[in-house]
């Protein structure tokens, strides 16, 4: 039997844009593009509808860009990541973008080889990130990273150094599961990690017990 391939949505305001990056992904064997939107109010009736694994989302567009529109998407319920891809680096906007819900930040000159890998990551739960973007937000985390993080993100990063799956954090937390996505996206930028694995590590070095 074939696996399921990861389906993505591609929100982009040209179609050539959209054209190349479908292009790219339906050549793969294990990623699909379900759906295309030109703006971000038709990127959120397309992802209502579709519930693609992960939505690609361009930053400027007219009407609806795409940091409203990721933050309209998650809070409407949608379960799945959100990586942008833009040609914007600046770091307010990533940082916008990143706050947003975003779990991800690709740069349009990325290697198409970059672009792939990060969807798969995203699909799989992790927070790709330029390293020039990445980069462009490391000053500011330097100092204590651990200072950084609220008190929920603390409890979330805890129960992933625990071994727990992001639907187990929910119960436990009593939060949805999409919340949950949303803060372990915020907490690997945050201290500089791409996966929970890694995150999990960090936790178990730099957080004191609670016992």
């Amino acid at each position: 039997m074939t696996a399921r391939r990861i389906g993505v949505l591609l929100v982009d305001d040209h179609p050539l844009v959209r054209a190349g990056i479908a292009g790219l992904l339906d050549a793969t064997d294990d990623l699909a593009v379900v759906g295309e939107a030109a703006d971000g109010e038709a990127a959120l009736a397309l992802a209502a509808e579709l519930a693609p694994d992960v939505v690609l989302m361009d930053v400027s567009m007219p009407g609806v860009d795409g940091i409203e529109a990721t933050r309209r998407l998650l809070d409407s319920g949608y379960e799945g990541a959100i990586v942008m891809l833009t040609s914007f680096s600046d770091r307010a906007r990533v940082v916008d973008a990143l706050d947003a819900g975003a779990v991800g930040y690709l740069l349009k000159d990325s290697e198409p080889a970059e672009v792939l890998s990060a969807v798969r990551a995203a699909a799989s739960g992790h927070a790709p990130l330029d390293p020039r973007v990445a980069g462009a937000l490391l000053p500011s985390r330097r100092r204590d990273p651990a200072a950084d993080l609220s008190v929920r993100e603390l409890e979330v990063l805890r129960l992933v150094a625990e071994g727990l799956a992001n639907k187990q954090i929910a119960k436990r937390l009593g939060i949805a599961e999409r919340t949950v996505k949303v803060h372990l996206g915020s907490v690997f930028r945050r201290i500089g990690v791409a996966d929970r694995t890694s995150a999990a590590l960090w936790a178990r070095d730099h957080l004191a017990s609670d016992a």
